[in-house]
């Protein structure tokens, strides 16, 4: 026997007998504060306890006396009636030692003849405490311990506690010891919850025999085991898994749980045996179910139901009954022989086979999975609720029960149908169908515990169909759809069920034999199962449908009932891809993202399993998703946002694509109508943009954003938190730093600037790290490039198969116009060096085989081919660029032979250079020389055609491209240089005129730049030119009386659209082929060139020049009887004509500066005069500043000088090695005749062709002199054509000089200030302030040079010279014109003022007078020599004619 040792302290033995506490001096009532620590033996018995002995200690030892003296005894037994006792004790204390054998009785019992100190009463207080993992410490857990220990040893009568226990009361006991666990303390359940469980179990799998009767421990086990479990995770809830789970009870599934060992005389592998002397038995099934459960059969229920009648009552009716039952299930069984029987527990164990005895022993095997379900079914009330709440572990504990079932009993190799008896299936049925009602019913009010409840449910069929019959498990799975089914049609919302059935469907199709369970077809070798089905020929030939060709194609691509029922699992999982993606499905939407992951993930798995890695068998795996392609062509225009889930699910189609046998789909397509095939095309072309390579740049940017975006985020939330950081929030934070200081000093208390610090804080997330390095953005970008690479290559593969399916069919046109369309599409995107070498490949085929395709229906294809080919012969990888160019070459070859020339291709070529060189950025001019040098070699070296006029013609179109790129360099050059960029794209254009296409193509480029710098009266001409081209070739194609009969319609809108007329030899006819076949060149595009130029026109502020364009547009909306139009339009033109009248005086369209180049340095420009336009308003400084700055910066600023005068500029007194510029303000200029016309503010700033400056100049040489040698120079400039115009600048074209001598100045200044005081005078409203001004500088006294030192000047005398006599009667006629207006204007000024301004006036009138008086002898006085009569005309008359002093230049 083991004794109890202690342990020892520090500088002592390990274990010792005893252990003493300190002295304690003079104290009657003493406190001992030590702590002893006892090692307990495993087995403890009766007699084992604690001895305490108290000594008195003599502080002065006195002789023959010991130092010790013991004065007193008490005990404390370890274990009493099985138990060990622990907690505090009072107890009392013996005078003297205590007698033989007294460690079984407590100091408590009042032992005859021992004295007691204070007379028997309590007076030692001691507390004991025990750390075990043999003895529970707790009352209820101690009797149901005692009670199974009793069973399994058969000791008959039980003591616990006070209490015995007979055999006849022990069912009794038994039951309430079971409900009462729920009663026990939660850490001793916790400590003993395994073997408690144990016990539990075994009690349901061998129910006990006592006194005779069955003992119905099946329920009552039931419950306590989902009361227990049920408490444990609302109390550990801390301790759970991702799913839920505890950790506790997993951990009892996978490593404790094992089945009851059933075979009578062998060590149990498992949880203790309940003992051989216990009579075990089971009572006959009787027919009788609770109704509920619906199910008739003819089978025996189990022993442990209490509610089932019938119970035999004498022990010889039980044997008869086990024996018949079991005799007959085994009879049943196919692979259970006789001799199996003892083995297997079926049969009487001991010698005796007596039926008379009435003690027998007998053991029944009752399998625990299937008294778990049956106990499930019938339970109800809160036990049905804990076991719901809990139910993974009922589910995991009977699938474990069943594996271990069919491994003892080794029956892994029989047929699947056989494993398990009816009677179980048709509990796990009505269990599934149980289950699945309280989710469909309770969903929307225990949300949480109905997700989980699906979630166990779906893990337990995943787990069924790796054990039992597959057909009687998709039946289940048929039973919960039809629930949510049948509930979904009463449901306005939906979205929540559906999105349990997706997880529950998901979960299912986890299961790793999911390709094999849909019965791909026969020729799929099925993997091996780590717990293989029946070896027969049953077995395998169910897994696996009859051959692919022997099935409809189009059942093979459509969710039709022969594919859902062949291919159980795939069919469910499309079925709610098809319901989801509905358009019409209402409240779906949410689930969309859910749903296509569900099908990505699993496409994903089966890529990547190595066990359909061969090409064959990964073909019929994606036969299992074909009908997924006709599920996303009807929800196509559902897939433009290119969202994640968008993109997973065109992965999802390029996989099916890629792995689906191309001989199926060639047949499908030939079943699919145009409009599906459309559809299919128009889905790959949504493939190509949505997996379009975007570049590490578009990483890195987006990395940068998401960074601070994060930072940005995070910085507000502390602010929001922290506040403004003031004196009392850094106090007050840091006093809760110190209260939330942990005692390990490591929470956010014990860092003072703390904060938002992941890095510091324990609760750092790991998870998501924004800023993503320099590795990790090249990874993406090589992942998103080779996915870009996989899926064109995908696409291309199905555009071939696609090809060769409609070769043959007669609507095959407007199918291979969609194929081009999308080869064309990924040609633009950026690609792969591979991928473009297939690409030009298929395209070079397709050509090829189609010629009529490209050059007769789909000529728009043909230019954007040409377009996409040129691209790729400027790229910077060579083979690239050798692939482009044959390409090319075997397009006009193609071309050439079909109509020997190659008019379109080549007229489209050069557009398609001219259009890359007006929008490309990024082109290589040298790179696209070198394609061009290529191409013009395949023409030479090509023998079949060198007699043809072919090499010609490509060497003509090879040096007119060379000549675009030449001044495309040219246009880079000057990108900077906005009137030179336009000079350029103008002089381009120019060249194209006898090409429409091409002279429209670089008008509407020039349109686009001027729009980009806001010019939008240029930009509205540039159109208007094109529309006029348009027009021009359009009456040559038709004769429609509506439609403008060419560029002479437009003229009222411009005189400068002349130029496109189409009358010279070389103009090609519109009739020819490649001509005018752009989309412009039709009544459509000519209304859509017209309405852009109105809208521009619009913005410039030019409403007139809007309603002339109008006018143009009206008759052919009304040939066409278009009244929305009409109404658009008039109400347009009604908007205009409304800001005319409400912008009146308020609009300024332009100012003009006459720009002068000199010095060999502008090159070209050396010498040519230009007219420039900018915006209103703009003053000379400016237009000079940007001018200066531009050309300094171009030419060294020191290089660069501005002339500042305007005087003519004489070349060789320039310095040649500097650039000069002359620039001068001018002034549209007009005669009078014109000025009849020109009334409005308009009218005077449109079609302007003459600008004027003045330049004042004296004859020696000064440019200010006194009014008697005052000289003015005018210069008059003529532009080649008339502003606004197609560009900003304008050549001078004539320049005319009129001098004028100082008569005439004064003359033109006098006329100038009549002209102003007239004004002044009917202005309406009137302006006093204007007019005062005016009249100050009229009759003031103080005027320098004013009216009246020129009248004294001029007419003070007669001049000498006959020729000045006319300017001086002139003048003189003008000052009493002026005199006169004097006049008028004082008295307008007298009406307006008020009484302050009365003696002003009377001032003015003054100076008046005092003028009038002055004038008065110098305009009276006539000259008399032009009084006299009119002289014959005689040559001499053209002395007086202003012409004698013009000075022509041209």
């Amino acid at each position: 026997m083991h004794a109890l040792v202690i342990f020892g302290k520090s500088s002592c033995p390990e274990f010792s007998k005893e252990a003493y506490t300190a002295v304690v001096y003079h104290n009657r009532s003493p406190d001992f504060h030590e702590e002893i620590k006892i090692k307990l033996p495993a087995t403890l018995t009766d007699h084992h306890h604690l001895l305490f002995t108290f000594y008195h200690v003599s502080c002065q030892q006195k002789q023959n006396t010991p130092l010790e003296t013991p004065v007193g005894y008490t005990w404390i037994p370890m274990l009493q009636n099985g138990r060990l006792k622990t907690g505090q004790f009072c107890l009392p204390v013996s005078l003297e030692k205590p007698p033989q054998a007294y460690s079984v009785l407590s100091p408590e019992v009042p032992l005859p003849g021992m004295k007691w100190v204070d007379n028997h009463k309590g007076v030692f207080n001691v507390e004991v405490v025990a750390v075990s993992s043999l003895h529970t410490q707790d009352p209820y857990l101690d009797k149901f311990f005692a009670l199974v220990h009793a069973l399994d040893e058969h000791m008959f009568p039980v003591r616990i506690g006070d209490m015995r226990i007979m055999e006849n009361n022990l069912e009794n006991e038994l039951k309430s010891s079971i409900s009462a666990l729920n009663s026990s303390q939660l850490e001793p359940v916790v400590r003993f919850l395994h073997l408690l469980l144990d016990k539990l179990i075994l009690l349901v799998v061998r129910p006990p025999v006592i006194a005779g009767q069955i003992v119905n421990l099946g329920q009552a086990s039931f419950e306590a085991m989902a009361s227990i479990i049920n408490r444990l995770h609302k109390n550990l809830d801390g301790n759970q898994d991702q799913h839920g789970r505890n950790s506790l009870l997993a951990s009892y599934i996978y490593y404790v749980f094992r089945l009851p060992n059933t075979y009578p005389n062998s060590p149990s592998p498992g949880p203790g045996g309940l003992g051989g002397s216990v009579h075990y038995a089971t009572m006959a099934r009787s027919a009788v179910r609770p109704a509920s459960l619906n199910l008739n059969r003819s089978r025996s229920l189990s022993n442990s139901n209490p509610d089932i009648s019938g119970t035999p009552t004498s022990p010889d009716d039980e044997v008869r009954s086990i024996i018949g039952t079991k005799s007959k299930y085994l009879a049943d069984s196919k692979n259970i022989a006789g001799p199996c029987m003892a083995q297997r527990g079926f049969g009487v164990a001991g010698e005796s086979h007596s039926l008379a005895s009435s003690v027998l022993r007998i053991e029944v095997v009752i399998l625990f999975h299937e008294e778990l379900a049956l106990q499930w079914v019938v339970c109800s009330g809160s036990v049905r609720e804990a076991a719901l709440q809990q139910a993974w572990f009922f589910f995991e504990l009977m699938v474990k029960s069943m594996v271990h079932h069919l491994y003892f009993a080794d029956k892994l190799d029989a047929p699947r149908k056989n494993r398990f008896p009816e009677r179980f299936m048709d509990d796990v049925t009505a269990l599934v169908s149980t289950i699945a009602g309280d989710i469909v019913s309770r969903f929307q009010k225990d949300t949480e515990m109905v997700e989980r409840l699906n979630t166990s449910l779906a893990f337990f069929l995943n787990d069924l169909l790796s054990i039992m019959d597959r057909g009687f498990v998709f039946c289940l799975i048929k039973t919960c759809y039809k629930q949510v089914a049948t509930k979904l049609y009463s449901l306005p919302n939906p979205s929540n069920l559906v999105s349990l059935r997706l997880d529950f469907l998901r979960i299912i199709c986890s299961h790793e034999h999911y390709v094999t369970l849909n019965l791909p077809c026969s020729l799929l070798t099925p993997p091996a199962s780590p717990s293989p089905s029946v070896s027969s020929a049953t077995s395998q030939s169910s897994g696996f449908s009859t051959n692919v060709q022997d099935q409809k194609i189009a059942n093979m691509f459509e969710l039709s009932v022969p594919f859902r029922q062949q291919h159980y699992l795939a069919g469910l999982v499309l079925t709610e891809l098809a319901v989801i993606l509905d358009p019409d499905a209402e409240g779906l939407f949410g689930l969309h993202k859910k749903v296509i992951n569900l099908v990505h993930n699993l496409l994903s798995s089966h890529d990547s399993d190595p066990r359909y890695a061969d090409p064959q068998v990964k073909a019929r795996v994606a036969m299992l998703y074909l009908p997924l392609i006709g599920v996303i062509m009807e929800t196509v225009p559902q897939l433009y946002d290119f969202t994640e889930s968008s993109r997973s699910l065109l992965i999802c189609l390029l996989w099916v694509l890629k792995n689906a046998d191309e001989s199926v789909l060639q047949k499908w397509f030939t079943d699919l109508s145009v409009l599906q095939l459309n559809r299919l095309l128009d889905l790959l072309y949504l493939c190509v943009s949505c997996f379009e390579y975007k570049g590490k740049k578009v990483f890195e940017r987006m990395n940068s954003l998401t960074f601070k975006k994060s930072k940005d985020m995070r910085a507000k939330l502390e602010e929001a938190i922290l506040g403004s950081i003031g004196a009392r929030q850094e106090m007050v934070r840091r006093s809760r730093g110190q209260l939330e200081r942990s005692p390990s000093g490591s929470a956010f208390g014990s860092q003072e600037n703390l904060r938002w610090r992941k890095d510091m804080t324990h609760w750092r997330q790991n998870t998501e790290k924004l800023d993503k390095s320099r590795a990790e953005i090249e990874h993406e970008a090589l992942i998103d490039g080779n996915l870009a690479t996989e899926a064109n290559l995908i696409i291309l593969d199905t555009l071939e198969i696609v090809v060769q399916t409609v070769s043959v069919t007669e609507s095959k046109e407007s199918i291979l116009g969609g194929v081009l369309k999308v080869l064309l599409h990924s040609m633009a995107c950026n690609q792969s060096a591979l991928y473009l070498q297939h690409c030009f490949a298929t395209q070079r085929a397709l050509v090829s085989k189609f010629p009529e395709l490209l050059f007769e229906e789909e000529t728009e294809q043909c230019a954007d081919l040409c377009l996409r080919l040129l691209r790729h012969c400027s790229s910077s990888i060579s083979t690239i660029r050798s692939h482009a160019s044959a390409s090319l070459y075997l397009l006009m070859r193609q071309n050439f032979e079909i109509g020997n020339n190659f008019a379109r291709v080549k007229m489209q070529v050069t557009m398609s250079l001219s259009s890359l060189v007006g929008t490309s950025q990024n082109f290589n001019e040298e790179f696209l020389r070198r394609s061009l040098k290529t191409i013009l070699t395949y023409a030479e070296e090509d023998l079949e055609l060198r007699e043809t006029t072919f090499p010609d013609q490509v060497q003509d179109l090879v040096f007119n491209l060379h000549m675009i790129l030449s001044d495309t360099v040219k246009m880079k050059e000057h990108q900077e240089d906005p009137e030179m960029l336009i000079d350029l794209m103008y002089r381009i254009a120019k060249g194209y005129q006898n090409s429409p296409d091409l002279r429209l193509t670089w008008l509407q480029n020039m349109a686009g730049k001027h729009s980009e710098r806001s010019n939008h009266a240029e930009s509205a001409q540039c159109l208007v030119h094109s529309a006029a081209l348009v027009a021009e070739y359009l009456s040559m194609l038709e004769d429609r009386k509506y439609l403008p009969v060419g560029c002479v319609t437009f003229q009222n809108i411009s005189s400068n659209v002349l130029e496109e007329s189409a009358v010279s030899d070389d103009v090609v006819s519109p009739d020819e082929e490649g001509i005018c076949s752009g989309k412009y060149f039709t009544e459509a595009g000519l209304v859509g060139l017209l309405e852009q130029a109105a809208a521009s026109f619009s913005m410039a502020g030019m409403y007139e020049a809007v309603n002339e364009v109008y006018k143009v547009l009206i008759p052919i909306h009304e040939a066409n009887r278009d009244a929305k139009k009409l109404s658009t339009i008039h109400g347009k033109l009604q908007e205009a004509f409304s800001k005319i009248v409400h912008q009146d005086g308020k609009r300024m369209f332009g100012t003009y500066f006459r720009v002068g180049f000199y010095g060999t340095k502008f090159g070209d420009l050396d010498e040519q005069e230009f007219v420039y336009k900018e915006p209103a308003i703009t003053k000379l400084a400016e237009i000079s500043h940007r001018l200066e700055g531009f050309y300094g910066e171009r030419f060294g600023e020191d290089v660069l000088e501005v002339i500042k005068d305007s005087n003519p500029v004489d070349k060789c007194k320039l310095d040649p090695n500097k650039a000069y510029i002359q620039i001068t303000y001018v002034e549209p200029y007009f005669d009078t005749y014109e000025m009849k016309d020109r009334i409005t503010y308009f009218d005077k700033n449109y079609n302007l062709r003459r600008f004027m400056y003045c330049t004042p100049f004296t004859l020696d040489g000064r440019a200010h002199g006194d009014l008697h040698e005052q000289f003015k120079r005018k210069t008059i400039l003529t532009t080649s054509h008339a502003f606004p115009y197609i560009k900003t600048r304008i050549n001078v074209i004539h320049k005319e000089e009129i001098i004028l001598t100082p008569i005439e100045v004064a003359i033109e200044d006098m006329q100038k200030k009549t002209q102003e005081l007239a004004f002044a005078t009917h202005q309406d409203p009137a302006d006093p302030k204007m007019l005062q001004m005016v009249l100050q500088g009229s009759v003031g006294t103080t005027v320098n040079q004013g009216p009246l030192e020129v009248a004294q000047v001029f007419l003070s005398e007669i001049p000498n010279d006959p020729k000045l006599f006319r300017h001086h009667n002139k003048l003189r006629l003008c000052f009493k014109d002026f005199t006169k207006r004097c006049e008028d204007a004082l008295r307008k000024n007298k009406s307006l003022i008020g009484p302050d301004q009365k003696e002003y006036q009377r001032e003015l009138e003054r100076n008046y007078h005092r003028l009038k008086e002055a004038l008065q002898p110098l305009i009276n006085r006539k000259i008399p020599q032009l009084y006299k009569a009119v002289l014959p005309v005689t040559c001499h008359r053209d002395s007086f004619s202003r012409m004698s002093l013009r000075k022509m230049e041209i």
